[in-house]
């Protein structure tokens, strides 16, 4: 099985760790520049424009939460970052965090995470080994129950963070994560959107509670179903996690996703 397929276990993770490190951002400046133009006198009427209005650039602005120390350069990141991951998960962490450009890799796999290929090489958690396993033979074959066992260490990690332990440490590093996004090659970009708008894509993930029915054509398993074979490589994740543990993680999810959004999720 290709690499990306073997190791696809942990993209758990670096939704929980992106979600989990970073954040102080604009919406201060936001709000005082809409109370300098309440301020103004009020304009003479004009024609009404003819250009159409323009999406804002920040739709989910974080509140401004200033560290209790400067940040370090994201050259610099990797160690005081790595302490502050330990004091939310504990040790737990430790067995999965690469712990080099950590704030580079976990924003290059948020972004991917929605598209249907990853970076593997830049991911900032470890794959476990071993492969994908299904049961039955020849044109039969579905996915093995015991491939959702593999799970458990993420998803005890997952069930046992406090939300709002990530959620502060997001805001006290996030413009590391800003910066870093921006250097992706989204110069107008905004990562807290790109985060919320990647939590909307694996919510969406459909549940499929099996037998999941698996072919392998060559070296690699696929879905029988094209549908799901099409979708994702973050949606891919939570239908092999199997129901279960892709519940928990969509529950945890949504605990992040209300604590950094301002805008409401998409209808169903």
């Amino acid at each position: 099985m290709e690499e990306e397929q073997k190791k696809w276990l942990y993209y758990a993770i670096p939704v929980v760790v992106a979600a989990g490190i970073g954040a102080a951002l604009y919406w201060g400046r936001s709000h005082r520049q809409a109370e300098q133009q309440a301020k103004q006198p009020p304009a003479i009427a004009q024609p009404e424009a003819t250009t159409p209005a323009t999406e804002p650039p920040v739709r989910n602005p974080l509140e401004e939460t200033p560290p209790p120390q400067p940040l370090p350069s994201i050259e610099e990141s990797d160690p005081p970052l790595q302490e502050s991951l330990s004091g939310v998960f504990g040790r737990a962490l430790d067995p999965f965090l690469v712990p080099k450009n950590i704030v580079r890799h976990t924003v290059v796999t948020i972004d991917n995470l929605p598209r249907k290929k990853t970076a593997v090489q830049m991911w900032p958690v470890k794959g476990i080994g071993g492969e994908l396993t299904a049961t039955g033979n020849g044109e039969e074959l579905t996915l093995s129950a015991d491939n959702y066992a593999r799970y458990e260490p993420v998803i005890k990690i997952v069930q046992n963070t406090d939300t709002a332990q990530l959620v502060a440490l997001y805001k006290q590093y996030y413009p590391l994560f800003q910066e870093a996004y921006v250097g992706l090659g989204y110069p107008e970009g905004y990562f807290n959107d790109r985060l919320v708008e990647v939590i909307d894509h694996l919510l969406a993930t459909p549940d499929v509670p099996g037998p999941i029915k698996l072919r392998r054509p060559s070296v690699n398993f696929e879905f029988v179903d094209p549908e799901l074979e099409s979708r994702s490589s973050g949606q891919k994740l939570l239908i092999r996690m199997g129901s279960a543990n892709a519940a928990i993680v969509k529950d945890k999810l949504r605990q992040l996703r209300s604590a950094i959004a301002k805008q409401a999720p998409p209808p169903g």
